[in-house]
């Protein structure tokens, strides 16, 4: 997977340089991308995850990894967390019974 935000889906945006003359060359515009874990407390481990900050800031306020996943339809995840949000699901099924 390129460098797409596993959380809000966000990747690179394509758009011109603009100079003084009003030539147009083109350029990208990269996202936040950052390598990190998040604590999961169903499944009492780290879970690695490749988001943008904007997604680590959706995570806070969703309530953290496990939230977030079991409320987000699968269809609608990133493939990568779709395993994540199978085992949070039997985890607390477990943890319930």
């Amino acid at each position: 997977m390129g460098r797409q935000c596993m959380i809000t889906g966000k990747k690179r945006m394509v758009g011109n340089n603009r100079s003084h003359a009003r030539n147009a060359t083109k350029r990208t515009f990269e996202i936040n991308i950052q390598d990190t874990s998040v604590y999961s407390e169903a499944l009492k481990r780290m879970v690695k995850i490749r988001t943008s900050v904007h997604g680590l800031r959706t995570l806070d306020h969703k309530g953290g990894i496990d939230a977030y996943v079991t409320s987000t339809a699968k269809t609608k995840l990133d493939p990568a967390l779709r395993p994540i949000k199978a085992a949070v699901e039997k985890a607390k099924e477990r943890a319930s019974a």
